[in-house]
């Protein structure tokens, strides 16, 4: 079918053609290349939720944790152990 759009070439190798055979039991009724374009578009979609959820959990972790070595050292403590160090 004309396109302008790009095409990808993409070799069968033996993990891919195990996860299109599993998926085509789910789906029986689309061919190979429009199960590889769905199983495409689905891990897009658990990427990106994988990745939110990442993000949502450290942002949690540091406002937790923010703050809460406030005091713990006195003023001045990081410039005496610079003075420390050779020069």
């Amino acid at each position: 079918m004309p396109t302008t759009r790009p095409r990808h070439h993409v070799t069968e190798t033996d993990d891919l053609a195990a996860a299109l055979d599993a998926e085509a039991g789910r789906r029986p009724d689309l061919s190979r290349s429009q199960l590889l374009v769905q199983l495409a578009l689905e891990g897009h979609q658990a990427a990106e939720h994988a990745h939110g959820q990442c993000r949502s959990h450290k942002l949690a972790a540091l406002r937790k944790h923010s703050g809460v070595l406030t005091g713990a050292y006195e003023t001045g403590h990081r410039d005496r152990l610079r003075d420390e160090w050779p020069e």
